[in-house]
């Protein structure tokens, strides 16, 4: 089925203070009816809203009703800021700054990749600080989740060649079948480690549907698995898929995805 992304412009919302400060950049398709489920998403590393699985999602939400939130992270896409400025804390502070802001009613959060991470950080974060915005959050959707991402699926698989650009230049050009090498600094590696999920039992507070590609060499299937050893609560469920690899942006990989956000609504 092809989808037409609806039209919508983009705001901006005003997160941190003084130096810290960055616009982060939003879209908000707002439901027919108010009371409608709304999708969030939430992008993955040196990705944006404007990616395809993005814009599907958007698409399918419209189709069907529904609301729809994307973003930028700032340094990605046309938020402000540099990308060498990021860390895992400060993208989890613009991500409750807009589903705070700017979401409304019952949620499916949905994060791809690093994204996936944040997600359920995302979901910590509410828990424990936000209850009343937690209890609007029906589902998530994680695909391939980074969790963890800059101490497992980095710090611990870089060589030392890596560590010791990172301990003594403070970055460290990691290369990408993606396009241009990555730079990863030590700031988003030692921040990385204040917001670990730890292998420690952690309840989401809603069903989770995790979707995965066997063939994903960015997001191993074990380390995903992984996750189903510590996350608790009422329904988590592991889709694999045994030809996808890591962008599951095929059509066939976004039909399981919108089957997955139905099976939440």
């Amino acid at each position: 089925m092809q989808l037409n992304e609806p039209q919508t412009a983009t705001k901006h919302l005003d997160v941190g203070r003084g130096t810290d400060a960055r616009s982060i950049a939003y879209r908000h398709v707002a439901a027919p009816a108010n009371t409608a489920t709304g999708v969030f998403w939430l992008s993955g590393f040196m990705s944006d809203m404007a990616s395809t699985k993005a814009t599907a999602v958007v698409a399918w939400a419209a189709e069907h009703g529904l609301s729809s939130t994307v973003f930028d992270y700032s340094g990605h896409g046309i938020s402000s800021g540099k990308f060498t400025d990021g860390t895992i804390g400060r993208w989890l502070d613009e991500a409750v700054a807009v589903f705070t802001s700017v979401t409304r009613g019952p949620q499916i959060i949905i994060g791809s990749s690093m994204g996936g991470h944040i997600a359920l950080l995302l979901l910590r974060r509410l828990a424990k600080y936000a209850p009343e915005h937690a209890a609007r959050v029906k589902g998530a959707v994680l695909i391939a989740p980074a969790w963890d991402m800059t101490e497992e699926l980095m710090w611990k698989q870089f060589p030392e060649t890596a560590r010791r650009a990172l301990r003594d230049d403070g970055v460290y050009l990691r290369a990408s079948g993606y396009g241009d090498p990555y730079p990863i600094t030590r700031q988003l590696i030692e921040d990385g480690r204040e917001h670990l999920l730890a292998r420690q039992p952690f309840d989401p507070g809603c069903p989770v549907v995790i979707l995965q590609g066997l063939l994903d060499p960015d997001v191993p299937a074990p380390h995903t698995r992984e996750l189903l050893s510590f996350l608790t609560g009422q329904s988590i469920r592991l889709v694999e898929i045994a030809d996808g690899e890591h962008r599951l942006s095929r059509p066939e990989d976004l039909e399981k995805l919108y089957d997955a956000i139905a099976s939440l609504i």
